[in-house]
């Protein structure tokens, strides 16, 4: 109401002078959306235009909202997370969750904000014998300012301090659903499209989203913004818009994408991607010089802003995204003269990136991303299959191909046909030049195509394509271009058949979904489970109370980060992996799980500072994973040995000379008493010292 007091004259809700803004609004340390529809040119305000607009921003917040408290059951359903022990709630953090919130608890417990931030900075207990700026080697500037937050706000006495920081998890899904819901509406011009959007998007969750359960994951932070950032260049690239408009919307954009990079440490190729985007719609002649300037300040202003907050992260200076964004040189001539040279251009383009890459990662001495480089060419076939550092990340279902029972799930939900028509259609108008698209579709459109080929390439990416989807889809079903195609095609196109087809289309497909999918819905939020796991609890309550605060653990990375939040104790490694020191480690301590001799495992364990050594008979007798890609046949392979099992071993491998660490360590002859004495021991685990033996 703020905006709409004291002008009587608006333009009607379809008219193209139309423009969307937005603002996130931290109010009370809980994020809360302020959607404003601004309406800045000349026209008449009807009532019926304002009654329509706000049942469009009810309609979105309230989706949001659902989408929030839809994840925030099943959490709770799944764990009975409120009824469950303090170090239960800390073990449901699993792997690499459990370290990023461990800091989140750190900044609680120091002393001061100042003393807090200064262990950060002077980090010496995530890696033993090493200190280290976590400011800089992490993205944890969030878990930072959610612990400043939690302990100047009054809100101690109500609230603790694991509801605080899920809760903010959770409400970012309203802030994504929402930012899904604007760029559905900036593209169709009706809010229908966004309802149709989150209505997708929440039936769609397996695809979209799992924070239900991996809370603390860096996606589940920065996605929600760079929805933002999505529905930010949306309306930028629309038509008209004035100089003050297109100021403020760059502005969003920027904090968008800034909040965005600064929560997730792969941020660097999701800008690439983007900047691809930007590149490929220059080409085509699609996009303004000036939009384009503007595009690349913002990504390079941004990843800057990140450089200089993470304390110079060389990683940020070395990434493809700023080396492509130099490389790429200004069009000239039109697009028919260019089409000869454009291949070419492209070419040179791409060639000058990979050089400036290289110049600039040999003048930083950057290693730190050099294993996501190895994963890309051995997962293409283009470099070693034995590395080891390539293989943990090729050996998980995660990071293959997108299954195809992914497309079934998409289509029994409405999802994948709309899609499909409204991707060939758009692609083939591109290709043919029958018509111009709007700029800002035809961004979308190539948006959905280069994440939707990331997606397929790699399962885990797929979560920044499915949430995007639902937009693209919901505006073919509800935007003016595609039905026009349509009833022109059949020369019975008029203003009335037009909008009745645009709205009672999307009405029957949200009727049909919330009749097929809302009893599903209730039956899901009504399941309930409970955290069950005594061997992992059995575990830290001992680590707490019999072992020293300042004691070294090595073992896995993923229970190694649990170890650090349920006890505090040093790690020797953790699942962070953007250290090339860090990789070098891990791969040394799980020669515990190799076969070694345990003069060597000794040598390695005390070289890495470790006092205690924990061992996983789920990691020692693997059955996850089939042969080759069991973490013992990793570390045979690269170690130049015989995997285990029957079936083929390539022919330079030999036969160890000494059995199996984790599974002769038990049998407790001489060689091993010497150097090993078990401590602890469970069904699960197995712990030991001097290196203690802890063995789980």
């Amino acid at each position: 109401s703020m905006f709409l007091e004291g002008r009587r004259e608006m333009p009607p809700l379809y008219s193209p002078q139309r423009n969307f803004f937005f603002f996130l609004d931290a109010i009370n340390g809980d994020m809360n959306i302020v959607l404003c529809y601004v309406i800045l040119s000349s026209g008449v305000w009807t009532w019926r235009t304002v009654l329509w607009v706000a049942i469009g921003w009810t309609v979105g917040i309230s989706l949001g909202m659902l989408s929030c408290i839809y994840v925030a059951t099943l959490h709770e359903n799944d764990l009975w997370f409120s009824n469950i022990k303090e170090v239960e709630r800390e073990i449901s953090f699993r792997t690499e969750c459990g370290l990023y919130y461990s800091y989140y608890k750190q900044m609680l417990r120091a002393p001061s904000i100042q003393q807090g931030l200064s262990e950060l900075i002077n980090d010496n207990a995530t890696e033993s014998k090493r200190t280290i700026n976590l400011l800089r080697r992490m993205n944890i500037y969030q878990e930072v300012f959610l612990g400043v937050l939690y302990r100047i706000l009054p809100i101690q006495a109500y609230l603790e301090p694991v509801y605080f920081y899920i809760y903010t998890v959770f409400s970012l899904q309203a802030v994504y659903v929402i930012a899904l819901f604007i760029t559905s509406w900036l593209l169709s011009g009706s809010w229908l499209a966004g309802a149709l959007t989150g209505v997708w998007y929440i039936l769609n969750r397996v695809d979209t989203t799992r924070v239900e359960f991996t809370i603390s994951l860096r996606e589940n932070w920065s996605l929600p913004f760079f929805a933002l950032q999505i529905a930010a260049i949306t309306c930028y690239l629309r038509p008209h818009l004035k100089p003050i408009q297109q100021k403020v919307v760059l502005w969003l954009m920027f904090l968008a994408t800034l909040c965005f990079c600064l929560t997730w440490q792969f941020n660097q190729f999701i800008l690439l991607v983007q900047a691809l985007i930007i590149f490929t719609l220059d080409c085509l002649d699609l996009i303004s010089t000036e939009q384009v300037t503007c595009l690349y300040l913002v990504q390079v202003s941004s990843l800057l802003s990140v450089w200089l907050l993470q304390f110079c992260n060389s990683m940020i200076l070395g990434s493809l995204a700023l080396s492509f964004i130099v490389a790429r040189g200004l069009k000239t001539g039109g697009l028919t003269a260019r089409l000869g040279k454009l291949l070419l251009h492209t070419v040179l383009v791409l060639a000058l990136t990979f050089t400036i890459n290289y110049l600039a990662k040999q003048a930083l001495q950057l290693r730190s991303d050099e294993h996501i480089f190895k994963f890309i060419k051995s997962k293409f076939g283009l470099g070693p299959t034995r590395d080891f550092d390539a293989s943990l990340y090729l050996c998980e279902e995660a990071f293959g191909l997108l299954p195809l029972d992914t497309f079934d799930r998409l289509a029994g939900t409405l999802l994948a046909y709309p899609y499909l028509v409204t991707l060939i259609v758009l692609l083939v108008i591109l290709d043919t030049q029958a018509l111009n698209p709007p700029t800002n579709v035809a961004y979308n459109l190539l948006h959905t195509v280069f994440f939707g080929l990331l997606a397929l390439s790699t399962m885990r990416m797929k979560y920044l394509w499915t949430g995007h989807m639902c937009a693209f889809a919901a505006y073919g079903v509800c935007g003016k271009e595609l039905w026009s195609l349509c009833l022109n095609t059949i020369h019975c196109n008029t203003k009335t058949k037009l909008r009745l087809i645009r709205y009672t289309v999307p009405l029957a497909i949200l009727g049909f979904l919330c009749c097929k999918f809302w009893p599903k819905l209730m039956t899901e939020v009504s399941e309930l489970r409970e955290f069950y796991d005594p061997d992992t609890v059995e575990l830290m309550t001992w680590i707490s109370s019999k072992t020293p605060k300042k004691a070294v653990f090595a073992g896995s990375m993923q229970l190694l980060a649990g170890i650090k939040l349920c006890t505090g104790r040093v790690l020797t490694n953790h699942p962070h992996y953007e250290d090339r020191a860090l990789r070098e480690r891990t791969r040394q301590v799980y020669q515990i799980y190799a076969r070694q001799s345990p003069e060597e495992v000794h040598r390695i364990l005390r070289a890495a500072g470790a006092d205690f050594v924990v061992m996983e008979d789920s990691v020692c007798y693997e059955r996850r994973h089939g042969r080759g890609c069991r973490l013992r046949d990793l570390l045979d392979l690269a170690n130049g040995h015989i995997m285990d099992g029957p079936g083929d071993n390539d022919p330079d491998l030999v036969h160890a000379s000494h059995p199996r660490f984790c599974e002769s360590v038990k049998t407790g002859g001489p060689a091993y008493t010497a150097l090993f004495s078990r401590v602890f021991q469970n069904k699960t685990f197995h712990a030991g010292n001097h290196v203690r033996l802890t063995r789980r």
